[in-house]
């Protein structure tokens, strides 16, 4: 399993080399370099996650260390997809160092032993952790695509224009590839918290218990509910969906890691360290 982790973090750092110099130098190559080591990292990604599966038999969610290695696959993935549809080449720097980080802190959190193993042997919290996480992922990129489009924007605005403006993409691109991050995690959470409340229901007998992290949760989606909402009948675009997209994912990684620090809540059985 180490060394499945230690090949993932080696291909994510090499393909954060490949983004930054293709960053700087507009080199096809380093781009391509960025992505097939990117890819290859995602596999290990995927290849610990089967490992960790088989071996204990239950979802790989059982304490930070593996929550954190399938936030780095979530978002790494959502990279690929969204590559694919929109060839984004300049967002791989900022995917490719968010994996590498995320993967550099799980493998440095200590393996805790599973105090009540009945929690996560539930199809409902297979698909509530795959769609929270493929959401919340969405979300991270809607973030960077948000930072992209304020430095474009700043640059386009210079006299001089600077760095950003003929490495950065065209401001409607950036904000339509904000958008269509921002509906997928939206639909993505959106069924990950209707499985989450099944899930409650079949283990905690009720499907709603005011925990911490299911009251931030809500909280999360009304956010980004509200910036779709304000999108389609306002017309929030630009600048405002960019700060927004920022905003909004701030608010999940605090209810991804701080609500479980600060507050307590039967949450805080999968994110233990």
């Amino acid at each position: 399993m180490e060394i499945i982790n230690n090949f993932t973090i080696f291909f994510y750092l090499l393909s954060t080399a490949g983004y930054v110099g293709f960053l700087f130098f507009q080199k096809n190559a380093l781009n391509k370099a960025g992505k097939y080591f990117l890819l290859a990292g995602f596999l290990c990604n995927t290849l610990a996650i089967i490992y960790g599966f088989v071996l204990s038999g239950q979802m790989p969610a059982r304490d930070l260390r593996e929550t954190l290695c399938i936030a780095s696959w979530a978002v790494v993935c959502a990279f690929l997809l969204l590559q694919y549809k929109f060839q984004l080449k300049i967002l791989g720097v900022y995917a490719a160092p968010l994996a590498a980080v995320i993967m550099i802190i799980s493998y440095q959190l200590p393996v805790k032993p599973v105090s009540s193993p009945d929690l996560f042997k539930s199809f409902w919290l297979f698909l509530h952790i795959v769609f929270i996480f493929m959401g919340e992922a969405a979300f991270a990129l809607a973030c960077g695509v948000g930072f992209l489009y304020l430095l474009q924007e700043r640059a386009i605005k210079s006299k001089r224009h600077g760095f950003f403006f003929k490495r950065l993409p065209s401001l409607d691109l950036l904000d339509t590839t904000g958008y269509i991050c921002i509906i997928s995690g939206f639909t993505l959470l959106t069924v990950g918290l209707i499985a989450g409340f099944v899930y409650a229901k079949s283990i905690w007998g009720k499907f709603w218990s005011a925990d911490p992290k299911e009251i931030w949760s809500v909280i999360t989606w009304l956010i980004y509910a509200i910036l779709l909402h304000e999108r389609l009948t306002v017309g929030w675009r630009g600048r405002r969906s960019a700060v927004m997209a920022i905003v909004g994912f701030m608010v999940v990684l605090f209810t991804f890691l701080g609500v479980n620090f600060l507050l307590k809540g039967h949450h805080g059985e999968f994110t233990r360290w």
